[in-house]
């Protein structure tokens, strides 16, 4: 198979994943205009990410290059796509911030994998594990040059949000890494985590949107609620989604972020309900020196999982504590939705709502 060919044939699958959820929120007949639209211009997104991503340097151009070979349902372009039609549409200046979006979100993922030794990520092996350490983060580093690159073709706004953007990232993952400190609320502080991490990049996608599609003022700011709002629903659910045992469909193995530390929500309201009751104290007992004996397994070399572990995270995705999280989730989204009041009625708000709904009832 050549090159074109292969590009080709991910492309198509790309576009399969990112134009099944346009269709899932665009559902009414009379949305087939604004669906053509999106469809067009996720082409054109996927093009131009092909074309964004590639080095001069062949280890640079395979390792900037992987996790987007990977998949993934361009979820942020989408939206930012779906947003610009408050306005004129997708435009070329809406293409470029959609662009951006993707190639800060992929960046992140590398350094994130990094951080928390992740094995998966989109199925695959991890960047970090096929190249190291070095490699995958001066790979995050080049895709955050190219987005940077990219949007400052936008102008001074357009650079200034993704600059406080960036900041955020890095803020939300430096609280995340150094932990809440004494007499913080655990939940509180993760749910900021979550804004921080998932929620400015999704509000930015959401303002871009707004803002190069040239809808009004007051416009831009309700969609940047939105995102946010979406995006911590978005976190939540996948946090409950890091605990499924079918890492063909998420992309990893189960708990991975538990195992890698982060005390997720479920978790955190485990350890809540442990105050009053005895089995989840046990559970959440179990899961704790489960991660610890693994962690210490891993600093002495040994990389098989704990099958102790696996159990407890199984027993921690059927638990109550999972479905509370679920629950916050569907506020979250509920929050977002009332963000789009200023709105005017019609197709576009009638899809962010469904937009909102569906970011709760997926499973991968």
């Amino acid at each position: 198979m050549t090159e074109q060919s292969m590009d080709a044939s991910l492309d198509a699958s790309r576009s399969a994943a990112s134009l099944e959820l346009a269709e899932r929120i665009l559902a009414n007949a009379e949305d087939r205009a604004i669906h053509q639209r999106l469809e067009d211009g996720l082409q054109r997104v996927e093009d131009g990410l092909r074309e964004q991503l590639r080095f001069t340097n062949p280890i640079a151009d395979a390792a900037g290059r992987y996790l987007m070979e990977a998949g993934g349902k361009r979820v942020r372009p989408l939206l930012t796509l779906l947003v610009s039609e408050l306005g004129s549409g997708p435009n070329e200046q809406v293409i470029k911030a959609a662009q951006t979006v993707e190639i800060t979100h992929l960046a992140s993922l590398y350094h994130d994998d990094v951080m928390d030794e992740a094995g998966l990520r989109r199925g695959v092996a991890s960047a970090h594990l096929v190249w190291g350490n070095s490699v995958a983060i001066l790979a995050g580093d080049l895709l955050f040059a190219r987005a940077s690159r990219i949007i400052s073709a936008l102008g001074e706004r357009a650079i200034a949000l993704q600059a406080d953007t960036f900041e955020r990232l890095c803020l939300g993952q430096l609280a995340e890494t150094v932990g809440p400190q004494p007499g913080d609320d655990e939940t509180a502080f993760y749910l900021q985590v979550l804004a921080d991490k998932t929620g400015s990049l999704i509000a930015a996608a959401a303002r871009l949107g707004a803002i190069f599609g040239g809808a009004p003022e007051e416009q831009v700011v309700a969609v940047g609620r939105f995102g946010e709002r979406v995006g911590v629903a978005f976190q939540i659910v996948d946090d409950v989604i890091d605990l499924s045992p079918h890492a063909d469909r998420t992309g990893k193995r189960a708990g991975t972020d538990i195992r890698a530390g982060v005390r997720t929500l479920p978790m955190l309201h485990l350890l809540s309900a442990a105050q009053e009751d005895p089995a989840a104290e046990e559970l959440a007992d179990r899961i704790l020196r489960g991660v610890a004996a693994e962690t210490a397994a891993h600093e002495e070399g040994q990389s098989e999982p704990s099958a102790e572990l696996d159990t407890a995270i199984a027993e921690l995705a059927a638990h109550p504590a999972t479905a509370r999280a679920r629950q916050d989730a569907a506020r979250w989204s509920a929050d977002a939705v009332a963000a789009l009041d200023p709105l005017p009625d019609g197709q576009v708000k009638e899809a962010l709502i469904r937009f909102a709904h569906e970011i709760v009832d997926r499973h991968a």
